[in-house]
């Protein structure tokens, strides 16, 4: 499977050349894993000089090894990974708020939620995020009233660990003033028992009427959410991540931590929604800032909510929910004007679309892109792309649209896609390997928080497409799960592709960014069952250190 890369070069370019310039970094005895266009290809020794690749190749290039020589010992390298679908400032608040992902019952949840409250008793609400319904054995929404006996004097307020449902407690609602006769916004449903009163969950644009009584996180706060993420995100070996859903105030934080060398993983970020687009986009797309480690050429549009909260639009009802078809968070014709607002001032638009309606009207709104402005290259990509009519599917390959997808949620999913959508919709769900077939771009990534941020995990599922007991044994819907190599490829190569970025990062390749991590286990060569065990000993960008095991 392996063959050696070896890159030809011209009698003047010597290695001994490299002594002459600035910092130079000559790693050996590499197992190194790396893509030369579509190739995967190995090699064993790499020089890296101010920050990129200047060589790399076989056993030859260490005779004569210039600047510093780091013996690797025969440890695999990889290319850095890429997540091409996370949120920053929610990793970074997750590690600073209450935190109940994967408890698998409601009063494990609330024991949590009660210790969080009585640790912090200075913070003037109680916010936090990762409850999911389905893991309970009661496999329902839990309510205001739930909440109140664990904190009955503070608000409260927690995400849903798609970030498409609010759950709140009876003070929460009290300064909202959420009344029986509240109504359901446009995108967004209120929770009601029988008698119509709200009974604790806000779903999608419902939750704007929590959110705009809970206080902003002061630049204190979101400075800490960034140094915790930045931690979390470089000991997971993630060199760089697409952040869906930036705000103006994030922005000139990132720009900040950028122009002071802390940024210590790339971050190709996207406008949030139309009314940050307005303050961000005047000047233009930003390609790069700071050598590569921030960009802002693209902006995260809504279509619709998620599967869980059976707020993803569908074409026909909920099969466990008759009569329900979920959320469409505007008409066609809103969607193509916004858009065609969006493509026309050259940004890339990405899109968040998981039920088929939903997918179906952007596909559609993309066509009216294409047709208004004609192929304007911007690589345009609906995300998530979860639950798709299998007639819209070769629609992605015909206009040019990347599919933008999570590994992840296939497998956490997996206990209630198909009661969701039945037997039969779900033939175009999580369809990475259709998509792939049909020669339309993969670029895969997490979700974090909503899914972990460890690449690995996402590897895991992409190959194997079961959870971490090995259920399904032979995967749920294997003909869909990716090889090995498929998988390292959406998570780099691919990923970089998405963001404009595959000639700068993506692969240890000549003239590229020295990003790349090394690993404890091979993971070409180790069971697929033992990916998610892989540990990250060592993450590089621009030809520095950024984390490892011991430090």
């Amino acid at each position: 499977m392996k063959k050696l890369l070896v890159f030809l070069f011209a009698l003047a370019i010597s290695i001994s050349a490299c002594t002459n310039s600035g910092d130079v970094k000559t790693f050996v005895n590499a197992n190194g894993y790396t893509f030369s266009g579509d190739s995967l290809v190995t090699f064993e020794t790499m020089i890296i000089e101010d920050g990129k690749i200047k060589q790399v190749g076989g056993q030859e290039l260490s005779d004569g090894a210039a600047g510093e020589v780091i013996d690797l010992e025969g440890k695999t390298v990889l290319p850095g990974l890429i997540d091409a679908h996370g949120h920053v400032m929610g990793l970074g608040f997750q590690e600073l708020n209450v935190n109940v992902a994967g408890i698998e019952s409601l009063e494990a949840t609330l024991d949590t939620i009660k210790a969080y409250a009585e640790a912090n008793p200075e913070l003037e609400w109680i916010q936090g995020r990762g409850w999911n319904q389905t893991l309970w054995e009661e496999n329902e929404f839990p309510t205001a009233e739930d909440l109140d006996r664990v904190v009955p004097d503070r608000p409260v307020y927690l995400s849903r660990v798609d970030g498409h449902a609010g759950w709140v407690n009876s003070k929460a609602m009290e300064l909202a003033q959420i009344s029986k006769d509240t109504p359901d916004p446009q995108g967004g449903k209120i929770i009601r028992d029988a008698s119509g009163n709200a009974t604790g969950v806000f779903v999608d644009a419902a939750e704007n009427y929590i959110n705009e009584v809970i206080p902003e996180p002061t630049e204190v706060e979101r400075k800490r959410a960034l140094e915790e993420a930045l931690k979390q995100m470089a000991s997971v070996g993630l060199t760089s991540v697409h952040d869906a859903g930036v705000s103006a105030k994030n922005w000139e934080i990132y720009k900040e931590f950028a122009d002071q060398d802390k940024m210590t993983t790339r971050v190709y970020a996207m406008i949030g929604g139309m009314e940050a687009f307005e303050e961000l986009s005047q000047n233009g797309p930003v390609e790069s800032y700071a050598n590569d480690r921030l960009a802002l050429r693209s902006v995260k549009l809504y279509s619709d909510g998620a599967l869980g909260s059976r707020g993803a639009a569908m074409i026909e009802p909920y099969s466990d929910d008759p009569g329900n078809r979920g959320l469409l968070f505007a008409d066609q014709e809103e969607f193509n004007k916004t858009m065609m607002t969006t493509a026309s001032a050259g940004f890339q638009t990405n899109v968040h679309a998981i039920g088929d309606r939903a997918n179906r009207v952007i596909l559609d709104a993309f066509a009216h892109i294409r047709d208004e402005l004609g192929n304007q290259g911007l690589r345009h990509r609906i995300e998530h792309a979860q639950i798709v009519a299998l007639e819209d599917i070769p629609r992605f390959k015909e206009l040019d649209i990347i599919a933008s997808m999570q590994p992840r949620h296939a497998t956490s999913d997996k206990n209630m896609a198909v009661d969701r959508v039945g037997e039969e919709r779900i033939e175009g769900g999580y369809a990475w390997q259709t998509f792939l077939d049909q020669g339309t771009v993969v670029a895969a990534g997490s979700d974090f928080p909503v899914e972990p941020s460890n690449p690995f995990w996402g590897l895991y599922s992409a190959v194997t497409r079961m959870d971490h007991q090995g259920n399904p044994p032979n995967g749920w819907y294997p003909d869909e799960s990716l090889s090995r190599e498929q998988a390292l490829k959406a998570f780099t190569v691919d990923a970089a592709y998405s963001a404009h970025q595959e000639d700068v990062i993506g692969s240890i390749e000549k003239g590229k960014w020295a990003d790349f991590v090394i690993i404890d286990q091979d993971y070409f060569e180790i069971p697929a069952s033992e990916i998610w065990k892989v540990n990250i000993l060592e993450t590089w960008v621009a030809g520095e250190k950024v984390y490892g095991v011991s430090e």
